[in-house]
């Protein structure tokens, strides 16, 4: 059966003037490309500043329950017994010790205090990687063991002490350090006894967050555990990456029941906490950026729907006289608010077409070349983050279409209005 609204729609499509048609379906590319654009800029800096807490903080830390009282490091027993429970646990990806403690740094010039973190071998480097700044004088990056010998001892060992380091670039910066370079750092134990050690810069790192670059280094879990006094088994703590961060409230809520408020082998309360428990400045600060999105959409909604509406009305006043015209032939008013409707549908379709594809090749340069640069030191990031998500984008242009619709629907009567006799003396 034919669908006469639609036929007339196509028709009129195809015959109106073209400025009413190209101002209306500009709005609504405009306003979905800036909603796209929106979501794409807030879900890639979420995610990018996300992935770099977790990289120093991990998902989930397990930890004694005296270090939230305390600042001296206090260890708990990791000893195989405990670390497979963690491991069994749903939606675990993997566990890695570390070992905290205080101390200096110093050179002839300069020197500071800062927090050295010691890890052992089977700590997820990926994240370091990413974050090494290149040396000219060494190609690759700072791998688990000496890239030319498979066979050498870990950098981060867990039973000997590699004397490597691996400083920020802002503490590089301070104390004039570079890759290779030697540094003595000291420690004051707690008899009142200060002690040396010598290291080796491994490498530099930059995660552009003052909270990990001012106030961190990377040792080897041997040396961090003895500086403390410790034994093999303990360590500050455990780190937890999940296989989906999706589902981290999932299986923080398997180590709370299963973990938290337990002994270790040595009577040590455990406590657990969270990357939002442990960084709640951070993701309060980004989940305000809910908000201005949230702002961003209404505001490019109405502009969208009102260019539709601003569109269809002047499509209406240029076919008056076809509406009296059909009215008088005895076209209901529903059929003829219908027929405009349909073609309103396919204005939007335009223009959530050319929104979309201008949207994406933005995004596209942007990934590729980096062309827009951001302050790294207020923003966190150098340049600003993009990303695809593909059922977001669907979302949008379907709420996008829906709106738009919606807001038609009023400036649409009006065509009940034509009088058919009056509509024929109409210029």
């Amino acid at each position: 059966m034919l669908n006469l609204p639609l036929y007339i729609a196509k028709r009129l499509g195809s015959s109106a003037r073209r400025p009413a048609l190209r101002i209306a379906t500009a709005g609504v590319a405009v306003g979905l490309a800036v909603m796209l654009l929106t979501v794409s800029v807030v879900g890639g800096f979420k995610h990018t500043i996300r992935d770099k807490v977790a990289g120093f903080g991990s998902h989930i830390r397990v930890s004694n329950f005296l270090t939230l009282q305390s600042t001296d490091p206090i260890a708990i027993c990791l000893d195989d017994s405990l670390m497979g429970a963690m491991r069994e646990l749903e939606g675990v990806k993997s566990v890695q010790r570390y070992a905290l403690t205080q101390g200096l740094l110093k050179t002839e010039d300069d020197f500071m205090g800062i927090t050295f973190k010691g890890i052992g071998p089977e700590y997820d480097l990926s994240f370091l990687n990413d974050c090494i700044v290149p040396d000219p004088r060494r190609d690759g990056p700072l791998r688990p063991s000496a890239p030319a010998d498979p066979s050498a001892p870990s950098r981060w060992s867990d039973s000997t002490s590699t004397g490597n380091i691996m400083i920020s670039a802002h503490t590089a910066r301070k104390l004039h350090l570079e890759p290779q370079d030697a540094i003595y750092a000291y420690f004051i134990s707690k008899q009142g006894q200060v002690r040396a050690r010598k290291f080796k810069v491994a490498a530099i790192f930059e995660t552009n967050m003052s909270i990990f670059d001012e106030n961190l280094c990377i040792i080897d879990l041997y040396t961090a555990q003895r500086l403390n006094g410790w034994t093999a088994r303990e360590c500050s703590g455990a780190e937890v990456l999940v296989e989906d961060f999706s589902r981290l409230d999932n299986t923080a809520a398997e180590f709370y029941s299963t973990i938290n408020r337990t002994l270790d082998a040595d009577n040590n309360l455990l406590s657990t906490e969270t990357i939002y428990e442990a960084y709640p400045s951070v993701f309060g600060w980004l989940d305000l950026l809910d908000i201005n999105v949230w702002v961003i959409l209404a505001l490019m909604a109405c502009l969208a729907g009102v260019t539709m509406i601003s569109g269809l009305l002047i499509i209406i006043l240029e076919r008056t006289q076809m509406i009296g015209l059909m009215k008088a032939l005895g076209a209901p008013d529903g059929m003829l608010r219908r027929t405009f409707l349909w073609m309103a549908t396919f204005i939007i379709g335009r223009g959530l077409l050319i929104g979309d594809a201008v949207a994406l090749l933005i995004i596209l340069i942007q990934n590729l070349t980096g062309l827009l640069k951001l302050d790294a030191q207020t923003y966190y990031v150098s340049q600003v983050p993009m990303e695809i998500n593909i059922p977001i984008l669907l979302l949008i242009n379907a709420a996008t279409l829906l709106t738009c619709l919606l807001a038609l629907l009023a400036p649409s009567h009006i065509v009940a209005r034509i009088s058919p006799a009056k509509s024929m003396r109409y210029e």
